[in-house]
Protein backbone atom coordinates (compact mmCIF):
# COMPACT_ATOMS: atom_id res chain seq x y z
CA UNK A 1 0.00 0.00 0.00
CA UNK A 2 2.91 2.30 0.29
CA UNK A 3 3.92 2.62 -3.13
CA UNK A 4 0.24 3.36 -3.87
CA UNK A 5 0.17 6.21 -1.47
CA UNK A 6 2.93 8.18 -2.62
CA UNK A 7 1.63 8.23 -5.71
CA UNK A 8 -1.74 9.09 -5.08
CA UNK A 9 -2.80 12.50 -6.35
CA UNK A 10 -5.97 13.50 -6.03
CA UNK A 11 -7.92 17.25 -7.29
CA UNK A 12 -10.55 19.63 -4.77
CA UNK A 13 -12.45 17.83 -7.45
CA UNK A 14 -11.68 14.30 -6.92
CA UNK A 15 -11.86 14.84 -3.42
CA UNK A 16 -15.34 16.42 -3.54
CA UNK A 17 -16.95 13.88 -5.39
CA UNK A 18 -14.87 10.71 -2.88
CA UNK A 19 -16.26 12.88 0.22
CA UNK A 20 -19.88 12.46 -1.37
CA UNK A 21 -19.86 8.79 -2.40
CA UNK A 22 -18.37 7.65 1.25
CA UNK A 23 -21.25 9.58 2.60
CA UNK A 24 -23.93 8.26 0.75
CA UNK A 25 -22.76 4.66 0.75
CA UNK A 26 -22.77 4.83 4.61
CA UNK A 27 -26.18 6.47 4.41
CA UNK A 28 -27.56 2.94 3.37
CA UNK A 29 -26.58 1.37 6.59
CA UNK A 30 -26.80 4.53 9.09
CA UNK A 31 -29.60 6.38 9.16
CA UNK A 32 -29.72 10.39 9.87
CA UNK A 33 -26.35 10.70 12.39
CA UNK A 34 -25.29 12.71 9.07
CA UNK A 35 -23.56 15.09 11.89
CA UNK A 36 -21.64 12.52 13.38
CA UNK A 37 -20.52 10.81 9.72
CA UNK A 38 -19.56 13.82 8.55
CA UNK A 39 -17.22 14.56 12.24
CA UNK A 40 -16.02 10.84 11.67
CA UNK A 41 -15.03 11.14 8.01
CA UNK A 42 -13.59 14.60 8.70
CA UNK A 43 -10.86 12.62 11.30
CA UNK A 44 -9.98 9.94 8.90
CA UNK A 45 -9.12 12.69 6.09
CA UNK A 46 -7.18 14.77 8.58
CA UNK A 47 -5.50 11.32 9.81
CA UNK A 48 -6.77 11.82 13.49
CA UNK A 49 -8.51 9.70 15.71
CA UNK A 50 -11.96 10.29 17.13
CA UNK A 51 -13.67 9.52 20.25
CA UNK A 52 -17.47 8.28 20.40
CA UNK A 53 -20.01 9.03 23.10
CA UNK A 54 -23.47 8.09 23.11
CA UNK A 55 -25.79 5.16 24.85
CA UNK A 56 -26.18 1.77 23.70
CA UNK A 57 -27.81 1.32 20.50
CA UNK A 58 -27.54 4.07 18.48
CA UNK A 59 -25.33 2.51 15.96
CA UNK A 60 -21.44 3.94 16.91
CA UNK A 61 -19.90 0.26 16.30
CA UNK A 62 -22.09 -0.15 13.06
CA UNK A 63 -21.26 3.46 11.76
CA UNK A 64 -16.77 2.31 12.61
CA UNK A 65 -17.52 -1.23 10.77
CA UNK A 66 -19.66 -0.20 7.77
CA UNK A 67 -16.76 3.17 7.18
CA UNK A 68 -13.92 -0.11 7.09
CA UNK A 69 -16.25 -1.41 4.68
CA UNK A 70 -16.79 1.24 2.51
CA UNK A 71 -13.03 2.61 2.27
CA UNK A 72 -11.72 -1.05 2.50
CA UNK A 73 -9.71 -0.25 5.79
CA UNK A 74 -8.19 -3.31 7.54
CA UNK A 75 -10.44 -3.66 10.43
CA UNK A 76 -9.69 -5.06 14.10
CA UNK A 77 -12.39 -4.08 17.18
CA UNK A 78 -11.01 -4.25 20.64
CA UNK A 79 -13.74 -5.13 23.45
CA UNK A 80 -12.39 -3.56 26.51
CA UNK A 81 -13.05 -4.70 29.61
CA UNK A 82 -11.48 -4.42 32.84
CA UNK A 83 -9.22 -8.01 33.18
CA UNK A 84 -7.69 -6.57 29.64
CA UNK A 85 -4.32 -6.71 29.02
CA UNK A 86 -1.57 -3.98 27.48
CA UNK A 87 -0.44 -7.45 25.30
CA UNK A 88 -3.78 -7.86 24.04
CA UNK A 89 -3.83 -4.71 22.34
CA UNK A 90 -0.06 -4.17 20.92
CA UNK A 91 0.57 -7.97 20.91
CA UNK A 92 3.60 -9.94 22.75
CA UNK A 93 6.59 -12.31 22.22
CA UNK A 94 5.88 -15.73 21.65
CA UNK A 95 8.69 -18.40 22.09
CA UNK A 96 9.25 -21.14 19.46
CA UNK A 97 10.94 -23.91 19.10
CA UNK A 98 12.44 -24.78 15.66
CA UNK A 99 13.11 -28.05 13.71
CA UNK A 100 16.64 -28.21 15.03
CA UNK A 101 15.68 -27.28 18.66
CA UNK A 102 16.95 -23.95 18.39
CA UNK A 103 14.68 -21.47 20.42
CA UNK A 104 13.92 -17.96 19.39
CA UNK A 105 10.99 -15.16 20.01
CA UNK A 106 8.69 -14.26 17.40
CA UNK A 107 6.15 -11.02 17.91
CA UNK A 108 3.02 -11.56 17.58
CA UNK A 109 0.86 -8.58 16.66
CA UNK A 110 -1.87 -7.71 18.65
CA UNK A 111 -5.24 -5.92 17.14
CA UNK A 112 -3.56 -2.55 17.03
CA UNK A 113 -1.60 -3.45 14.01
CA UNK A 114 -4.84 -2.89 11.70
CA UNK A 115 -6.07 0.06 9.77
CA UNK A 116 -8.81 1.49 11.51
CA UNK A 117 -9.22 0.03 15.21
CA UNK A 118 -12.42 -0.13 17.32
CA UNK A 119 -11.77 0.86 20.94
CA UNK A 120 -15.32 -0.47 21.74
CA UNK A 121 -16.22 1.18 25.34
CA UNK A 122 -12.96 1.90 25.93
CA UNK A 123 -13.50 3.54 29.46
CA UNK A 124 -14.07 -0.06 30.66
CA UNK A 125 -10.31 -0.84 30.98
CA UNK A 126 -7.94 0.04 33.44
CA UNK A 127 -6.03 3.16 32.64
CA UNK A 128 -2.83 0.70 32.37
CA UNK A 129 -4.44 -0.99 29.63
CA UNK A 130 -5.18 2.75 27.83
CA UNK A 131 -2.81 3.92 28.24
CA UNK A 132 -1.20 0.90 25.56
CA UNK A 133 -2.82 3.13 22.61
CA UNK A 134 -0.99 6.04 23.54
CA UNK A 135 2.16 5.44 21.40
CA UNK A 136 0.52 4.20 18.72
CA UNK A 137 -2.25 7.00 18.49
CA UNK A 138 0.64 9.55 18.45
CA UNK A 139 3.45 7.90 16.53
CA UNK A 140 1.68 5.10 14.92
CA UNK A 141 4.55 3.14 16.51
CA UNK A 142 4.41 0.25 18.67
CA UNK A 143 7.65 -0.88 21.42
CA UNK A 144 7.27 -4.15 22.85
CA UNK A 145 10.42 -5.80 24.22
CA UNK A 146 12.92 -2.57 23.25
CA UNK A 147 12.13 -3.40 19.64
CA UNK A 148 9.50 -0.27 18.00
CA UNK A 149 6.84 -1.62 15.23
CA UNK A 150 5.86 0.85 12.25
CA UNK A 151 2.25 0.39 12.11
CA UNK A 152 0.94 0.26 8.53
CA UNK A 153 -0.50 4.01 7.16
CA UNK A 154 -3.65 4.60 7.25
CA UNK A 155 -4.08 4.35 10.47
CA UNK A 156 -6.77 5.39 12.83
CA UNK A 157 -8.56 4.92 16.46
CA UNK A 158 -12.03 5.46 16.87
CA UNK A 159 -13.49 4.92 20.70
CA UNK A 160 -16.61 4.75 21.73
CA UNK A 161 -17.62 5.35 25.56
CA UNK A 162 -20.97 5.08 27.07
CA UNK A 163 -22.04 8.18 29.30
CA UNK A 164 -24.73 6.54 31.42
CA UNK A 165 -23.06 3.47 33.13
CA UNK A 166 -19.94 5.08 35.32
CA UNK A 167 -20.06 2.40 37.67
CA UNK A 168 -16.93 -0.18 36.94
CA UNK A 169 -15.36 2.02 34.53
CA UNK A 170 -12.37 4.28 34.51
CA UNK A 171 -12.20 7.84 32.95
CA UNK A 172 -9.65 8.59 30.18
CA UNK A 173 -6.46 10.06 30.95
CA UNK A 174 -6.42 13.86 30.24
CA UNK A 175 -3.11 12.98 27.66
CA UNK A 176 -5.11 10.24 26.04
CA UNK A 177 -7.91 12.30 26.20
CA UNK A 178 -5.85 15.06 24.03
CA UNK A 179 -4.87 12.54 21.38
CA UNK A 180 -8.62 12.22 19.95
CA UNK A 181 -8.65 15.15 17.36
CA UNK A 182 -12.48 15.22 18.04
CA UNK A 183 -15.04 14.18 20.79
CA UNK A 184 -18.34 13.73 18.78
CA UNK A 185 -21.51 13.39 20.90
CA UNK A 186 -24.04 10.52 19.30
CA UNK A 187 -27.64 11.17 19.81
CA UNK A 188 -30.42 9.74 20.10
CA UNK A 189 -32.47 9.34 16.40
CA UNK A 190 -35.78 11.36 15.96
CA UNK A 191 -39.56 9.34 15.55
CA UNK A 192 -39.03 9.30 11.95
CA UNK A 193 -35.29 7.96 11.68
CA UNK A 194 -36.09 5.37 14.53
CA UNK A 195 -38.57 4.24 12.30
CA UNK A 196 -36.56 4.20 9.35
CA UNK A 197 -33.87 1.95 11.38
CA UNK A 198 -36.70 -0.64 12.57
CA UNK A 199 -37.73 -0.77 8.85
CA UNK A 200 -34.42 -1.53 7.56
CA UNK A 201 -32.94 -3.81 10.58
CA UNK A 202 -36.03 -6.01 10.84
CA UNK A 203 -37.02 -6.60 7.14
CA UNK A 204 -35.59 -9.15 5.18
CA UNK A 205 -32.93 -7.15 2.79
CA UNK A 206 -30.23 -5.80 5.11
CA UNK A 207 -28.35 -2.92 3.36
CA UNK A 208 -24.94 -3.81 1.58
CA UNK A 209 -22.61 -0.98 1.20
CA UNK A 210 -19.77 -1.21 -1.34
CA UNK A 211 -16.16 -0.17 -1.81
CA UNK A 212 -15.67 3.57 -3.15
CA UNK A 213 -12.00 4.20 -1.48
CA UNK A 214 -9.10 2.75 -0.25
CA UNK A 215 -6.43 3.38 2.20
CA UNK A 216 -4.17 5.12 -0.40
CA UNK A 217 -7.22 7.44 -1.41
CA UNK A 218 -7.69 8.50 2.05
CA UNK A 219 -4.11 9.27 2.76
CA UNK A 220 -4.02 11.33 -0.46
CA UNK A 221 -7.29 13.10 0.16
CA UNK A 222 -5.57 14.46 3.80
CA UNK A 223 -2.88 15.38 1.91
CA UNK A 224 -4.84 17.23 -0.02
CA UNK A 225 -6.15 18.79 3.04
CA UNK A 226 -3.22 19.86 4.53
CA UNK A 227 -2.69 21.87 1.60
CA UNK A 228 -5.65 24.31 1.95
CA UNK A 229 -4.50 27.54 3.10
CA UNK A 230 -5.41 29.13 6.10
CA UNK A 231 -5.32 33.24 5.79
CA UNK A 232 -3.75 34.94 9.06
CA UNK A 233 -6.67 36.48 10.72
CA UNK A 234 -8.45 33.14 10.87
CA UNK A 235 -5.52 31.13 12.34
CA UNK A 236 -4.89 34.21 14.60
CA UNK A 237 -8.66 33.76 15.72
CA UNK A 238 -8.32 30.56 16.41
CA UNK A 239 -5.09 31.00 18.51
CA UNK A 240 -7.30 33.85 20.82
CA UNK A 241 -9.72 30.54 21.12
CA UNK A 242 -8.24 28.76 22.71
CA UNK A 243 -5.59 31.22 24.95
CA UNK A 244 -9.43 31.91 26.17
CA UNK A 245 -10.62 28.44 27.45
CA UNK A 246 -8.02 29.17 30.34
CA UNK A 247 -9.19 30.06 33.10
CA UNK A 248 -6.13 32.55 34.37
CA UNK A 249 -6.11 34.21 30.63
CA UNK A 250 -6.97 38.11 30.28
CA UNK A 251 -8.84 36.75 27.23
CA UNK A 252 -11.33 34.40 29.40
CA UNK A 253 -15.02 34.84 29.52
CA UNK A 254 -16.72 34.99 33.57
CA UNK A 255 -18.02 31.35 32.51
CA UNK A 256 -14.20 29.83 32.18
CA UNK A 257 -13.36 31.68 35.40
CA UNK A 258 -16.03 30.12 37.28
CA UNK A 259 -16.43 26.54 35.67
CA UNK A 260 -13.32 25.90 33.93
CA UNK A 261 -10.32 24.11 35.93
CA UNK A 262 -7.93 24.06 32.24
CA UNK A 263 -8.36 25.24 29.40
CA UNK A 264 -7.62 23.12 25.60
CA UNK A 265 -4.19 22.47 24.71
CA UNK A 266 -2.02 23.77 21.32
CA UNK A 267 -3.18 20.16 19.73
CA UNK A 268 -7.30 21.58 19.91
CA UNK A 269 -5.54 24.87 17.41
CA UNK A 270 -4.02 21.64 15.38
CA UNK A 271 -7.41 19.45 15.28
CA UNK A 272 -9.07 23.07 14.38
CA UNK A 273 -7.18 24.12 11.88
CA UNK A 274 -7.35 20.41 10.25
CA UNK A 275 -10.42 19.69 10.72
CA UNK A 276 -11.59 23.12 9.26
CA UNK A 277 -9.67 22.68 6.36
CA UNK A 278 -11.19 19.10 5.83
CA UNK A 279 -14.28 20.80 6.05
CA UNK A 280 -13.72 23.47 3.45
CA UNK A 281 -12.99 21.03 0.76
CA UNK A 282 -16.28 19.04 1.81
CA UNK A 283 -18.20 21.77 1.10
CA UNK A 284 -16.33 22.63 -2.10
CA UNK A 285 -13.86 25.20 -1.03
CA UNK A 286 -10.32 25.66 -1.20
CA UNK A 287 -10.13 28.06 1.16
CA UNK A 288 -10.90 28.09 5.12
CA UNK A 289 -13.33 30.17 6.44
CA UNK A 290 -14.94 31.49 10.27
CA UNK A 291 -17.50 29.31 9.01
CA UNK A 292 -15.60 25.92 8.78
CA UNK A 293 -13.50 26.77 12.34
CA UNK A 294 -17.13 27.12 13.80
CA UNK A 295 -18.67 23.79 12.46
CA UNK A 296 -15.50 21.54 13.83
CA UNK A 297 -14.89 24.01 17.31
CA UNK A 298 -17.45 21.90 19.61
CA UNK A 299 -15.78 18.58 18.61
CA UNK A 300 -12.26 19.54 18.83
CA UNK A 301 -12.95 21.44 22.57
CA UNK A 302 -15.28 19.60 24.44
CA UNK A 303 -12.82 16.98 25.59
CA UNK A 304 -9.99 19.37 26.20
CA UNK A 305 -11.78 21.90 28.33
CA UNK A 306 -11.47 20.54 32.26
CA UNK A 307 -14.62 21.69 34.49
CA UNK A 308 -13.86 22.28 37.77
CA UNK A 309 -15.86 21.12 40.40
CA UNK A 310 -18.41 23.68 40.78
CA UNK A 311 -18.57 23.17 37.22
CA UNK A 312 -19.29 19.69 37.47
CA UNK A 313 -21.61 20.34 40.48
CA UNK A 314 -23.62 23.08 38.44
CA UNK A 315 -24.36 20.37 35.65
CA UNK A 316 -22.25 22.75 33.05
CA UNK A 317 -21.51 20.73 29.83
CA UNK A 318 -18.42 22.10 27.68
CA UNK A 319 -20.32 22.87 25.06
CA UNK A 320 -22.05 25.50 27.19
CA UNK A 321 -18.77 26.98 27.78
CA UNK A 322 -17.70 26.68 24.34
CA UNK A 323 -20.72 28.19 22.67
CA UNK A 324 -20.31 31.14 25.50
CA UNK A 325 -16.67 31.40 23.63
CA UNK A 326 -17.71 31.80 20.34
CA UNK A 327 -20.24 34.20 20.69
CA UNK A 328 -17.92 36.35 22.88
CA UNK A 329 -14.10 35.60 20.97
CA UNK A 330 -14.12 38.58 18.47
CA UNK A 331 -13.20 37.69 15.33
CA UNK A 332 -11.13 40.60 14.68
CA UNK A 333 -8.40 42.27 17.17
CA UNK A 334 -9.21 45.70 18.58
Amino acid sequence: MTDAIATALITAEDFHQTSESIVAEVGKVIVGQDDVIRKVLICIIAGGHALLEGVPGLGKTMLIRTLADVLDLKFARIQFTPDLMPADIVGTNIMEEGEDGHRSFRFEAGPVFANLVLADEINRATPKTQSALLEAMQEKTVTVANHRYQLEPPFFVLATQNPLEMEGTYPLPEAQLDRFLFKIDVLFPSASELVEIMGRTTGADMPFPQRVADGARIVAMGDLARQVPVVSHVSDYIARLVIATHPESDAASEAVRQYVRYGASPRAGQAMILGAKVNALLEGRYNVSFEDVYAVAPAALRHRILLNFEGQAEGVHPDDVITDLLARVPRETA
